[in-house]
């Protein structure tokens, strides 16, 4: 019988129905891994009130990682004070938040927090993350002006977002998570994606300790393009143009860029547009026939219509032959 393959997952809480659960399906050993630099909504302000570790990303991760009840299942992604507006836009508390949020600030350890929570959950696999020290996501726009801040850098409106961002780091720098290390350094394939680039993606790598940890593994990398743009982060941006910042960030050359090559119709990603302003999104990603075959895989991976996202059978079935499961 031939071992379980270990599949790291890095990114936010966008790849948790997208990528862990079909990895879930697929029985690989999961490890998911996120940045720990979220600033909005209900973990901001636990984060601002308490001085605990954002707990937003790595809830979603925990609970697609899950085997528990569906009343666990439901209470934890039950949000309540839905009335009250936590942060330009984000409403309410999510129980998981202040289950996380409460634990750390009570038993003073984020570790045992995270231990408790996967208990709870009875989850397969690992939730971790990036670093257990208090950070800020920071930005350098080509003017030289600096965007402080995950929930600004992803959807603010207080700096001008036709302005690309020249780079991204932490502050203050942060040591990366000695177990999520281990676990990069011994995976046999590190996922990154889908997800915003700048403000979820990337970050993951950012902590003293994460480059060193992907340059050492074997692992393939694997980087799965988002299905769109972003204003105010990835405007213009094509496929190539993607896995080079992740190359440059991560240290290392890709073993395969997997991107959606179905180009929707125009009324359908006017509509999704209008729906979705205030998440700045602009133009579908797609490649073209130039790309190296070798590298770069292009596949229709997302809905059939609606909204303009991916398609959870259709990713589904292409990490079982990527990733050969």
């Amino acid at each position: 019988m031939s071992k379980m393959k270990k599949i790291v997952c890095c990114g936010g809480g966008g790849i948790a129905e997208s990528i862990l659960v079909p990895l879930k399906k697929l029985g690989a050993n999961i490890v998911a891994i996120t940045s720990m630099v979220d600033n909005g909504g209900s973990s901001g302000a636990l984060r601002s009130e308490f001085d605990v570790l954002p707990p937003g990303d790595i809830r979603r991760h925990l609970l697609a990682l899950s085997e528990a009840e569906d009343w666990q299942k439901k209470l934890w992604d039950f949000r309540f004070a839905k009335e009250i507006e936590m942060s330009p836009g984000h409403f309410g508390h999510n129980f998981a938040n202040v289950f996380i949020g409460g634990l750390e600030h009570l038993l003073g350890d984020f570790e045992k927090a995270l231990a408790i929570a996967g208990n709870f959950l009875k989850i397969r696999g690992q939730a971790l993350p990036a670093t257990l020290d208090r950070v800020q996501l920071v930005a350098e726009l080509e003017n030289g002006s600096l965007i402080k801040g995950e929930d600004e850098i992803d959807a603010g409106e207080n700096h001008d977002r036709n302005l690309k961002i020249k780079r991204i780091y932490l502050e203050p720098k942060g040591r990366a998570y000695q177990p999520a290390i281990r676990e990069i350094e011994t995976a046999d394939i590190v996922i990154v994606g889908p997800g915003d680039l700048y403000s979820s993606l990337l970050p993951c790598f950012l902590a003293e300790g994460m480059k060193e940890a992907v340059d050492r593994s074997k692992a393939e990398k694997i980087f799965i393009c988002p299905a769109m743009t972003k204003l105010g982060e990835t405007q213009g941006y094509t496929v190539e143009d993607f896995a080079d910042k992740v190359e440059e960030y991560l240290g290392v050359n890709l073993s395969l860029v997997v991107y959606n090559n179905n180009m929707p119709e125009t009324s359908r990603v006017r509509a999704f547009k209008e729906k979705k302003e205030k998440d700045f999104v602009l133009d579908p990603l797609v490649g073209n026939d130039s790309l190296s075959l070798d590298k770069f895989i292009g596949r229709d991976l997302i809905l059939d219509e609606g909204e303009i996202k991916f398609n959870q059978t259709k990713l589904t079935n292409l990490l079982k032959e990527i990733c050969k499961l």
